[in-house]
């Protein structure tokens, strides 16, 4: 943070009585003081969701500039700096920057402290909060320290900041404005400060002071004309690989998409489906210039692997990887769900605010029926159903290129069985035989075929039958 910055900040302070996230000291060193200040500090700016609380030497009761002998690059605890004994005793480790400067002349010093983030912030294994200008006991306040949980259980990536104390020119610079506007059906405004506060409106910027505005993750991830000039997000591009064969080793082509996600989306979907084999097997209705994926699946489970991603992850992008016979669409971190339960369950995203403005945006479908419709057009395609795999920081979803059913292995068989059932019950029907045969393109004729498919299902614990005899409901159901 430069000095024009922390200028404006303490500009800003010094007009405010103390409060949560603010307190004012003029000289009155104390070591563990500090550290009971930065936890209750930290504590505080999480339960008010603030972004930042701050704690500001070299100002006087009466809130008059007086400077400060506090000098706390230098200050040691007996042989350790004060900043590295501050950061042993805080747990877990948070984020704070000691700065010194002058302020109209006189030496101040400004403890800039960021919102606990995992957990409270302890000092000497004790929870601190501000109530009022006063440090309290967190223990003590019950339900503030509830809430603080709940903040951490619900904290998204999209409300993180990406960029801070930006112009309306930087910001303007950063993102694919127009873009916004288009996708969010609006005009453009006459006026250039009008194009921020719209974003604004979306919580895709925020607003500090007079053209000083901060960029957050979800407005950089959607709409940054150059993720790679996000360092936060940098790592966060797509990546497109097209394989010669279905092994990794002969690559095709590679390309890394540094667009938000918003500005890329459409172009990036247009892409994966240019590099897809016609599918000249299926039926005698499709003509053999057919795609032989669903345009459907391709853009519901790419939407899904970017909404869904862990940005904690560092160092992952979502990546799409194109074989000959099959696509595999992965994503950094673990699903919330079990993957068995993708197809029924509500959706739930570790991403709330990048899924809901995706779903305003027409990217990807409401309630979870997304991927319900890209299974039944993989059905109608008849193509092996699609395999979810979770590893230790990874989901992937792996789509499958027509093959015969006598080319499908028992575990291609089951599971389109176990999906197929699932797609029954939230249509409020039952598998059965028939219809079975109708999704896996089996003749009336080899109806044991499809017996003995349902059979190992069952044996696989993955459906069973319903309390109607040949009729059949998933395992959970």
């Amino acid at each position: 943070m430069d000095q024009k910055q922390l200028q404006k900040i303490v500009e800003n302070l010094v007009m405010c009585r103390e409060t949560e996230i603010v307190e004012f000291k003029e000289n009155n060193f104390n070591k563990t003081e500090i550290g009971k200040r930065i936890s209750a500090l930290a504590n505080s700016a999480n339960l008010l969701d603030e972004k930042k609380a701050y704690l500001l030497f070299g100002i006087s009761d009466k809130r008059e500039i007086v400077g400060t002998k506090f000098d706390p690059k230098t200050k040691k605890i007996g042989n350790e700096l004060l900043e590295s004994w501050l950061n042993k005793m805080l747990t877990p480790k948070t984020n704070f920057y000691m700065h010194e400067f002058k302020f109209k002349n006189k030496d101040v010093v400004l403890f800039e402290i960021f919102p606990a983030i995992t957990h409270p912030i302890k000092f000497q294994n004790i929870a601190y909060i501000r109530i009022n200008s006063t440090t309290q006991k967190l223990q003590d306040y019950p339900e503030k320290e509830r809430k603080i949980w709940q903040n951490i259980d619900k904290k998204s990536f999209g409300k993180g900041i990406a960029k801070e104390s930006l112009t309306v020119s930087d910001v303007l610079k950063l993102f694919d404005y127009a873009k916004f506007f288009s996708l969010t059906k609006q005009e453009l405004p006459t006026e250039t400060v009008r194009f921020v506060e719209k974003m604004a409106e979306y919580n895709l910027v925020k607003k500090n002071f007079d053209n000083d505005f901060d960029v957050t993750n979800l407005g950089a991830i959607l709409f940054a004309k150059d993720l790679s000039q996000v360092s936060t997000l940098k790592r966060k591009t797509v990546r497109v690989v097209i394989y010669k064969g279905d092994s990794r080793i002969d690559i095709l082509k590679n390309k890394e998409w540094a667009l938000g996600y918003a500005v890329a989306f459409e172009r990036l979907i247009d892409f994966i489906n240019s590099q897809l084999p016609s599918n000249e097997e299926i039926t005698k209705t499709f003509r053999k210039e057919k795609k032989m994926y669903p345009e459907i699946a391709i853009r519901e489970f790419v939407a899904n692997a970017l909404i869904h991603q862990d940005f904690t992850i560092s160092g992952a992008n979502s990546l799409i990887e194109i074989f000959d016979t099959r696509i595999e669409i992965t994503n950094a971190g673990i699903p919330l769900i079990d993957t068995e339960r993708f197809i029924d369950h509500a959706p739930i995203s570790r991403n709330e605010d990048l899924a809901d403005f995706m779903r305003q945006i027409g990217f990807c479908e409401e309630l979870g029926s997304g991927i319900d419709r890209a299974l039944a057009q993989i059905s109608v395609y008849q193509l092996p159903a699609p395999k979810f795999e979770v590893g230790d920081n990874f989901t992937r979803v792996i789509l499958y290129a027509y093959k015969k059913l006598n080319d499908m292995t028992t575990e291609d068989k089951i599971r389109a069985c176990y999906q197929h059932t699932v797609l029954k019950w939230i249509e409020n029907k039952r598998m059965t035989n028939k219809s079975l045969r109708e999704r896996l393109g089996i003749e009336k004729q080899n109806y044991s075929t499809a017996s003995r498919i349902i059979s190992k299902t069952i044996y696989a614990g993955k459906i069973k039958e319903s309390e109607k005899l040949k009729e059949y409901i998933p395992w959970w159901a």
